[in-house]
Order: C-alpha cells, then sequence, then structure tokens
C-alpha cells in the first residue's frame, strides 16, 4: 500500500467486517488508525496488497487474525478507582441495598469490557472492605474481546500510573510492591474470574445470568446505536430483577433503551432492571 491509507472503498468493507462480527464501528475519522495497525500486520504477514489480506482475514485463519486484529484496535488505557464518585456510591449505597435483599445468596457483579483488569478488580478491593466482615459470598467476572488484555489482567501487575488513585491503605492492603510495579494480592486476585466475551455475540450472552451489578463504562461509546440496543437487551437479561447497570458518567441508557428505570442516588445516577 505504500504508505497510503486505504481508500475509502477499502475501509468501508474492513469497518464493515469488523463491525458486522463485534459490533463496534469505526467510522471514516478512523480510517488512520485502523490504516496504520493494518499496514503494520500485513508488513509482519507479508501481504502486498490490502486484498490478499482482506481475503486472509475473512477466510483463511479461522477466527485468529480477526482476534489479532480486533486486539490491537480495541487498546483501552485505564486504571484502579477510576469514577471514583460512581464506585463510592456502589460501595456506600448499592452494595447495603443489595445485601439486604439477597438474603444469603451470593453477590455476582459484571465488569464488561474489563480491559487490563483494573476496574474488576476495583471491584473485588470494594467487595472485601463491605462484606468481608458479614460472610456473604460474593464473585467478579471480567470480560473482554481483547485477548492481549486479558492475559495482562491474568498477570495481575502494574505500573505506578495505574494505581495513582487507590486509597494508601488500600494500596498497602491489597498489592505488593516488588520495586518496579504493583502485584494485585491473591486474596483479591481469586475473587475475579476473567474470560473472553463479545458483547455482540448473542449465545455467549445468553449465558450471563444471574448479575446484581453489571460496570460498562465507556464501553457503549465504541458501538453504534443499534448495537448498543442489542448489549443494552443482553445486559437486562443477564440481570437480576432490581439489579443495577453503571454506564460512563457522560453516557445515558435513556438514550438508548428505556427499559431500565433511572435511580438517583446520593453519589451518582445509576440505571436499576
Amino acid at each position: 500500500m505504500s504508505g497510503a491509507i486505504l481508500n475509502a472503498a477499502d475501509f468501508t468493507r474492513l469497518a464493515e467486517f469488523i463491525y458486522q462480527k463485534t459490533g463496534i464501528r469505526f467510522g471514516a475519522d478512523k480510517n488512520y488508525y485502523v490504516t496504520k495497525r493494518v499496514e503494520k500486520r500485513m508488513q509482519e504477514l507479508g501481504f502486498k496488497s490490502f486484498s490478499l489480506y482482506f481475503n486472509h482475514l475473512r477466510f483463511h485463519s479461522a477466527k485468529r487474525e480477526l482476534e489479532f486484529l480486533v486486539n490491537s484496535l480495541t487498546v483501552n488505557e485505564t486504571y484502579f478507582f477510576r469514577e471514583y464518585m460512581q464506585l463510592k456510591c456502589f460501595a456506600e449505597e448499592v452494595i447495603p441495598l443489595l445485601a439486604q435483599n439477597l438474603r444469603g445468596s451470593k453477590l455476582k457483579v459484571w465488569s464488561a469490557g474489563c480491559s487490563t483488569g483494573e476496574e474488576p478488580y476495583t471491584l473485588a478491593i470494594i467487595l472485601l472492605e463491605m462484606l468481608g466482615d458479614t460472610g456473604m459470598h460474593f464473585e467478579v467476572h471480567g470480560t473482554d474481546i481483547n485477548t492481549e488484555a486479558l492475559k495482562s489482567a491474568e498477570r495481575a501487575y502494574y505500573g505506578a500510573r495505574a494505581v495513582k488513585d487507590v486509597p494508601v491503605d488500600y494500596l498497602q492492603k491489597y498489592f505488593r510492591f516488588d520495586g518496579n510495579g504493583y502485584w494485585v494480592r491473591p486474596d483479591v486476585k481469586k475473587r475475579v474470574c476473567l474470560y473472553r466475551l463479545n458483547l455482540m455475540d448473542r449465545e455467549a450472552m445468553e449465558r450471563m445470568s444471574g448479575f446484581h451489578a453489571v460496570f460498562c463504562r465507556n464501553v457503549l461509546i465504541y458501538f453504534d446505536d443499534h448495537s448498543r440496543r442489542e448489549v443494552a437487551l443482553g445486559f437486562y437479561r443477564s440481570l437480576e430483577p432490581g439489579g443495577f447497570i453503571f454506564l460512563g458518567h457522560s453516557e445515558s441508557m435513556s438514550r438508548i433503551t428505556p427499559i431500565f428505570k433511572l435511580r438517583r442516588f446520593k453519589e451518582a445516577i445509576i440505571y436499576q432492571k
């Protein structure tokens, strides 16, 4: 391709293919971003034209090449205790409400689009703090479409930037510093189950059930309106009656679907089944 960006027809074909497989929509404004990653991959594989690479992507590598490409296009930087006031609401208002209604059952929380693991481990720390003395069991599920991000999450090793907002007492209690970075301690790590999930895979989504809270923050912004509605319906089915869904502070479920009720808490606005 001689360093040139994909022409309009090539980009449209590729963007539509990724959309059909993942629900993620890359608009024309992402042409350069997508092209640089495709060009790099083509060079690694020795393809001289986009059409040859595209055929390889569609027909000759099962799901492996699509997985590799999606990994390169969905790298998201995150950090522990992001959007702190919303987490404070979860800890101080939502967890006590859920615990009161569960009457001894296991509390299940899902971090959808968990990237490199900071969010599900944050949720596990909060749950340990709030429920540790009550004897109530809980589990946190972290899912993402990016397999490389999930490998990093499984390792559970983070640099100073990722833990910059962790309260000092939590940093000492739930992390081990080795002189270079921070390891999540085993008592937190064992509470989190990590696995790959495509939010647009209806069959896989139907297996996600029994959750009392879902965190899907700043993930739906990568989907178009149709895909957002499909994913939101999937979350609705995954939640137990009265369960909550947390979106990013700039996101609104009411713009996607009216099936969730808006709940105003002291620290945040959340949606409830």
